[in-house]
């Protein structure tokens, strides 16, 4: 089933060629540069495999170039700073390790990375894929700006099946992406080969970056979300939490993933990989490949987690790709925005403000908790996000607004906000999207209901208030001891 991992390469149908440059017979073929985006990661990453190919193929230098947006999609201290973490200890691998230039630009990506491509000389720009609206759009810029000679690849780093090999269409549910899926498993869900150095030197002086200043910098402009401190960023601290002797999901979690991971309670029975995943500094290709070979010790949790891994990512990114109001009732299928029209004027037990709900100022004990835990912890429980979206239907005046906060509040606090799974996740609980129509009820109309009894016969309810309260107290200590640790270290110098 996997390849030889001395001869594999990038299949071809990873690769979408978005734009084809013109060669005049004599010119000389200048260097590969790779605009890392989503996938900012050095090991298990097909983009940057691609990249070499081609440098190697061609005798040129290769560079990697990534541009920082000024807060993308409103991302705050708490993602900026856990992603430019990883990226210096990414610069370090590269450029000691595999003797790869990176650099890092600030500004818009469509006008950086075109200037930096025509500078250099570049024949060829590698990029990753993302399914978000801004970053095609930008792609489509790039195509546009950099001169006719130079091509363009997308490489499809992320996905275990590339998005459009795995399906030509928006899909309308797991249930209908998921055998198109496993049946190409054979041919992608394969070993990575061994990076190899590029054969060429780049010349040239590479740009220092003050990774210490501009890491204070977005911390000093993003403080209203701040970092966490449960989740060390990076590519080794990923491996560590996928494959860890002390508490590797794999290695010590992995057992109780089935029965567990549904249980509010129980945050240990979860993976913990999403904000590796989401940042791109694991490759859930990687985490397949590993939990797989494990699959004789525990068929039911491999099977489950290969499930979310896999088949809901990837039906998330469909989503995001082929739909483009993905985060707008626009998206919703039409079952689903016809119910929720004829509801939208039914009578509210409660309405609440943006800045009522983001304060966790409501009359239900349990939706407060779910949201502080995501302000101060920066994850929510999966199965709270469900009740938390769904409340939010209930509780503003109607569809439309509920899903702008939903994604709102997601985007601004969750660690891995602004994501396809995030968005779809909204869609799911708020218009019904990749689900079905359900018995009807006043505000929902067909739209899955769920409710705070529902809660209670699921797990203890009254242990998860406590458990969330326990967290804020603990997260206010660690944050003021932190504060007093840092004036008193400035007082001594």
């Amino acid at each position: 089933m996997a390849a030889n991992s001395a001869t594999a390469t990038v299949q071809p149908c990873r690769i979408r060629i978005l734009k084809e440059g013109s060669k005049l017979a004599d010119q000389i073929s200048g260097p590969v540069v790779y605009w890392m985006f989503r996938d900012q990661r050095v090991r298990d990453n097909w983009a940057l495999i691609h990249a070499i190919e081609h440098a190697r193929k061609a005798s040129v230098p290769v560079a990697v170039a990534f541009n920082l947006f000024d807060q993308f999609l409103g991302a705050k201290a708490r993602q900026l700073g856990f992603m430019l973490r990883g990226l210096q200890q990414l610069q370090s691998d590269l450029e000691e390790t595999h003797q790869i230039p990176f650099f890092l630009f600030r500004g818009k990506a469509e006008e950086t990375i075109p200037n930096f491509v025509g500078e250099c000389g570049a024949s060829l720009l590698v990029t990753d894929f993302s399914p978000l609206r801004e970053v095609q759009k930008c792609k489509q810029e790039i195509c546009k700006a950099v001169s006719d000679f130079v091509t363009i690849h997308e490489v499809d780093a992320h996905n275990v099946v590339p998005i459009w090999a795995a399906s030509e269409k928006l899909e309308y549910s797991a249930r209908t992406i998921r055998s198109k899926i496993n049946i190409k498993l054979p041919e992608y869900l394969v070993e990575f080969p061994k990076l190899q150095p590029p054969l060429t030197k780049w010349v040239g002086v590479n740009r220092l970056i003050d990774w210490d200043g501009l890491i204070d910098e977005v911390l000093r402009k993003g403080a209203e979300v701040p970092e966490i401190d449960w989740c060390e960023s990076g590519e080794k601290a990923a491996m560590e939490v996928l494959m860890g002797s002390k508490n590797g999901f794999l290695t010590k979690r992995l057992k109780g993933y089935s029965s567990d991971r549904n249980n509010p309670l129980k945050p240990g029975g979860l993976s913990g990989l999403s904000p590796y995943l989401h940042f791109g500094q694991l490759s859930a290709q990687r985490c397949a490949l590993e939990a797989r070979s494990r699959r004789k010790l525990c068929p039911e949790a491999v099977d489950a987690f290969l499930e979310e891994l896999i088949v809901r990512r990837e039906l998330a990114d469909n989503f995001c790709f082929y739909q483009p109001h993905y985060d707008s009732l626009q998206g919703a299928w039409e079952w689903a925005r016809k119910t929720l029209a004829d509801h939208a004027s039914d009578k509210r037990e409660h309405i609440y403000t943006k800045e009522q709900l983001e304060n966790a100022q409501t009359a239900d004990p349990l939706w407060n908790a779910s949201q502080l835990e995501m302000v101060y912890y920066g994850k929510m429980h999966g199965f709270m996000r469900m009740y938390w979206a769904k409340k939010i239907l209930e509780w503003t005046r109607g569809p439309e607004e509920a899903l702008e906060i939903s994604i709102y509040l997601n985007n601004k606090y969750e660690i891995d906000g602004r994501d396809p799974n995030g968005y779809v996740g909204c869609m799911w609980s708020i218009s019904g999207v990749h689900d079905q129509g359900w018995k009807e009820r006043p505000i929902f109309g067909k739209i899955r209901y769920m409710n705070y009894a529902g809660c209670k016969r699921k797990f203890d309810v009254d242990g998860y208030i406590s458990y969330v309260k326990r967290m804020l107290v603990e997260t206010k200590k660690r944050k003021a001891d932190s504060l007093l640790s840092r004036k008193a270290k400035a007082h001594c110098t």
